[in-house]
């Protein structure tokens, strides 16, 4: 499985969202079709831009409770002073991919930037005898 998770300044659009999420991908020599899902903040859930990136590829959007966006924040392995005071994180694109992957999953492109959104992917791996 792998989760693209989001992070954006309120009103980001979803140009951004989607060009944010395209360099992750494009880091990782992954197709769009690789995402499984995408995931913000509980917070952020009312985002139009974040809303509708998730409608343009077709893929759920997972929102993740302040708690559980906090137990992954432990994972991230980048800082940005402003989202630590905001949302308690260090990272909000990461902590939401690592969050919403799973507690065995494991970030494969840190944080990338693009406009007013970032993104980070994780990846967990697929239970033994399963495809996915």
């Amino acid at each position: 499985m792998i989760v693209a998770g989001i992070g954006c300044r309120k009103g980001a659009a979803a140009s951004d969202v989607l060009a944010a999420i395209g360099a992750a991908l494009d880091e990782a020599h992954l197709a769009a079709a690789a995402l499984d899902w995408l995931a913000a903040p509980a917070e952020k859930g009312g985002e139009a831009g974040i809303v509708e990136a998730a409608e343009r590829l077709q893929r759920p959007l997972v929102l993740v409770p302040s708690d559980r966006l906090q137990k992954a924040g432990e994972r991230t392995v980048t800082r940005s002073e402003r989202v630590v005071a905001l949302f308690k994180v260090p990272s909000v694109a990461e902590a939401s991919a690592l969050a919403a992957a799973g507690e065995a999953s494991r970030l494969i492109v840190a944080r990338r930037v693009s406009g007013a959104a970032t993104c980070a992917l994780a990846q967990s791996d697929p239970p033994a005898g399963t495809d996915k």
